[in-house]
């Protein structure tokens, strides 16, 4: 797995799947655990900083330094 998320991406993922998963606290049922469940997506790929879905995609947003 190499990284393929920029810095600002992984910052946008992190604060919106931390956000879902803080609303997911407020609502009952369901609808509560679903929001938890896809908010866990982007905070996971975030602080991982890989997207499986930008591989098939061909996305690279990550800045490699070169060698």
């Amino acid at each position: 797995m190499t990284c393929n998320l920029g810095k600002t991406d992984r910052i946008l993922r992190v604060i919106s799947g931390a956000l879902l998963i803080g609303v997911a606290f407020y609502l009952a049922g369901n609808i509560g655990i679903i929001l938890g469940v896809v908010g866990s997506i982007p905070l996971l790929t975030g602080l991982a900083g890989y997207c499986p879905a930008y591989t098939l995609f061909k996305i690279n947003t990550c800045k490699m330094k070169s060698v």
